[in-house]
């Protein structure tokens, strides 16, 4: 089946669709300009769907050239069959073709290798006819001492070798024991408390689960703990789940009533094992069913937990990376605190809280540094000199870092507020990689006139300004919204992360003329060498009035421009759709449309085409989109467009909680209802803040009323929820919280 009639299936979609996304994609279209300006190639697709299917279409790929690759080799060896190149057609998964190519692939020297250069294939090949019960006879043609076979018994014990390592690579045995595996396995765990002082790992000190069911933060504690050493860690099967592996095994290679040869069982369910076995007394079946459980036990089932292993962390990662990419994409889409003066106080103890102000468009007005933790406790003076910068600078809101000594900045900022004669409000600001931003390249090349400290508090008063433009200075991977990142593959994280960056930036627009190159990297199309250029024209040109002006800068060519042009804005341009959303190919259409109802770009700019949506209405969408030469979608996202140029989509969400009080953990109480945001999603709840500097825990079970698989289903990070307080310990220093409680 083609490639595209296979995505076509998996993504429900038109085959037409799906060969446009492969064309797409394959011209060099990034996901955000596919997704926004060639809907109707694709049936509007969402920026998601078009990454899983780029995903998918690329294991397709890999998993054709695999085939080739395999083809190829079977063929130079001689060991091509009609039967081999109908299996390697009919393989759907890179697994399958492995299980193919595995009986012949060239392998380090193993004891069936040594047997098979011995010279004893022919003779396993003949006991494994089992039609023959005279093993002795059999074996003694294959006696050779120059090659190590000394008598019938090595002979036979070769033999059994092959046999063992043969059922090991069969493809079907395989398949079939998965099959076997998946629902009745389970890992089982051990604790080494030596290992493990601090007892992280205890609750998994007897565990065991079935790995079917096993969630991705267990999968990932458990690889984390063994690889620490603190657990041992074994995937088994129950007693029934083995007798179902030698039924499957035996009746697959020994011919006539195989249930007789199943191995016995000690009282722990263990395979009892013979110490030695002299393969002489044996009669043809008996030796291949020593040989299937021996192939089995020291090959097939090492290899399958393995297996299995690498399957169950392959999954966890891409769960705790699909999690990651949930969680960033709230947070880098927090609104803005527009027009307003910040000041932000990163908290420390020793050095003191270092302290800047920001004007309404991030420029730095002030700096200083004040004691008023502790050892130092400099509250009274501290409170008298940041008195004099918020009057000094009409600050509007503090930003207050969330950590080491966050607690205590938090309890002065309190005071300060109360002290100092203007409206203030306090936010606490995520301070996650602002340390690693600071002593960057390009934290130094901001501000080369400041220390790192002080670039760390610009950084965190940035991000109450503006979420968006300053996180995406940063590894997506230090912002500290997802679990075990860095036991996940660093690649494969990079690169969704990067993609919910991508989407985030194109989502959202951006200022063409304030961008920072960093901003403009993330944008469809553009590099950092190309924003680099523009930064260069904007400067020498004193900025941008149109978005042609694009094609004149260095290394902009015509695919790069198609690309960003519609993401670009231009606040102050003469023509008003250079501040929207709307690509300059559609232009055109948009006069199309304003000529055929009577409205100039004028009633734009003031608002007067509040009917237009109305009048498309009555005279048919398709019509009218058929006039504009436009599909419906895009004629749709023109009006939305024209009807709010220049608008901020992350207007619409919740906007930052702004706090001028603060409560402790010892103030709360069981059946306190309380607002809060939420500050990270994972697999089993999620963390709130509810303004007690610890963040509050809310199980999944305390989520929904309703039956839920996972917390994101109902929740994202940055959302306002009510809570309601069950549980508080002062001595964990630890807040359970429940919503659903809350609701009632």
């Amino acid at each position: 089946m083609e490639i595209s009639q296979v995505l076509a299936t998996k993504f429900n979609i038109k085959p037409v669709y799906s060969q446009n996304l492969i064309n797409l994609l394959d011209e060099g279209c990034t996901v955000p300009f596919i997704a926004r300006y060639r809907k109707e190639m694709h049936g509007s697709c969402d920026d998601q769907t078009i990454r899983e299917f780029a995903d998918s279409l690329n294991y397709l790929r890999n998993l054709n050239t695999r085939k080739a690759e395999v083809t190829k080799l079977l063929d130079e060896q001689g060991n091509l069959t009609p039967e081999l190149q109908k299996s390697i057609d009919d393989a759907i998964t890179l697994t399958e073709i492995e299980d193919i190519y595995r009986p012949y692939r060239p392998k380090r020297k193993t004891r069936a290798s040594v047997a098979i250069a011995a010279g004893l294939q022919p003779l396993a090949d003949l006991i494994l006819k089992q039609d023959n019960d005279d093993l002795v006879t059999l074996a003694k043609p294959y006696i050779n001492a120059e090659k190590g076979i000394n008598n019938e018994q090595e002979a036979l014990a070769g033999a059994s070798d092959i046999i063992a390592e043969m059922v090991a690579d069969d493809p079907t045995a395989r398949k079939n024991l998965r099959n076997i595996y998946w629902p009745r396995a389970f890992i089982h765990t051990e604790w080494k408390p030596d290992k493990d002082e601090k007892k992280v790992y205890e609750n998994y000190k007897d565990f065991h689960q079935v790995i079917k069911f096993l969630p991705a933060h267990r999968i990932l504690a458990i690889n984390r703990g063994e690889k620490e050493g603190a657990l041992k860690v074994d995937m088994l099967l129950d007693r029934n789940g083995y007798i179902k592996v030698f039924e499957s095994l035996l009746r697959q290679f020994v011919k006539g009533d195989s249930k007789e040869y199943l191995p016995e069982f000690d009282e722990q369910s263990k395979i009892k094992l013979p110490k030695s076995i002299d393969y002489t007394t044996l009669n043809s079946r008996q030796f291949v069913a020593q040989a299937v459980v021996d192939g089995y036990m020291r090959l097939l089932a090492p290899s399958l937990e393995r297996e299995f292993r690498n399957e169950l962390t392959d999954k966890a990662d891409e769960q705790s990376i699909k999690m990651f990419e949930v969680n960033l994409k709230p947070l880098l889409m927090q609104p803005p605190l527009k027009n307003k003066v910040i000041m932000a106080v990163d908290p420390a103890y020793r050095t003191g809280c270092k302290i800047a102000v920001i004007d309404e468009n991030g420029n730095v007005l002030d700096k200083a540094v004040v004691y008023p933790t502790p050892p130092q406790n400099k509250i009274d003076e501290a409170i008298t000199d940041l008195s004099a910068l918020i009057i000094k600078h009409g600050v509007d809101a503090i930003a207050v870092g969330n950590g080491t000594a966050s607690k205590e900045a938090e309890i002065f900022v309190t005071k300060l507020i109360k002290a100092v004669n203007r409206p203030v409000q306090y936010a606490m600001v995520n301070e996650s990689g602002a340390s690693v931003y600071s002593a960057s390249k390009l934290g130094a090349k901001e501000f080369p006139q400041y220390d790192v400290t002080t670039r760390s508090a610009i950084s965190i008063a940035r991000r109450l300004q503006d979420p968006l433009a300053e996180l995406i200075k940063i590894d997506p991977k230090s912002l500290g919204v997802g679990q075990y990142q860095h036991d996940m593959p660093q690649k494969r994280l990079s690169e969704v992360l990067d993609g919910v960056v991508e989407d985030s930036v194109n989502t959202v627009g951006v200022d063409l003329n304030t961008a920072s190159v960093p901003l403009l990297t993330h944008v469809s199309g553009l590099n950092s060498g190309i924003a680099t250029e523009i930064e260069k024209f904007r400067d020498k040109n004193h900025g941008f009035v149109s978005r042609e002006q694009l094609k004149e800068v260095p290394k902009l060519g015509e695919k790069a421009y198609e690309q960003c042009a519609g993401f670009l804005r231009i606040p102050n341009a003469k023509n008003i759709l250079d501040n929207t959303a709307v690509h300059p190919e559609s232009y055109p259409a948009v006069h199309k449309l304003l000529n055929h109802f009577g409205f100039t770009e004028q009633d734009i700019m003031a608002g007067n085409i509040s009917t237009l949506p109305q009048k498309i209405e009555s005279e048919g969408a398709s019509k009218v989109a058929e006039i504009c030469g436009v599909g419906e979608p895009t004629l749709n996202d023109i009006v939305t467009e024209l009807l709010k140029p220049g608008r901020d989509v992350r207007d619409s969400l919740p906007q930052p909680v702004l706090r001028s009080e603060l409560l402790g953990l010892a103030d709360l109480q069981v059946g306190m209802d309380l607002d809060g945001v939420v500050r990270n999603v994972i697999d089993f709840g999620a963390f709130v803040d509810v303004g007690v500097h610890t963040d509050g825990m809310v199980h999944i079970s305390e989520i929904s009323d309703d039956f839920i698989k996972h917390p994101s289903e109902v929740l994202t990070v940055g959302d306002n929820v009510r809570v309601r307080v069950i549980g508080v310990d002062l001595e964990k220093n630890r807040l359970a919280l429940s919503i659903k409680k809350a609701d009632k």
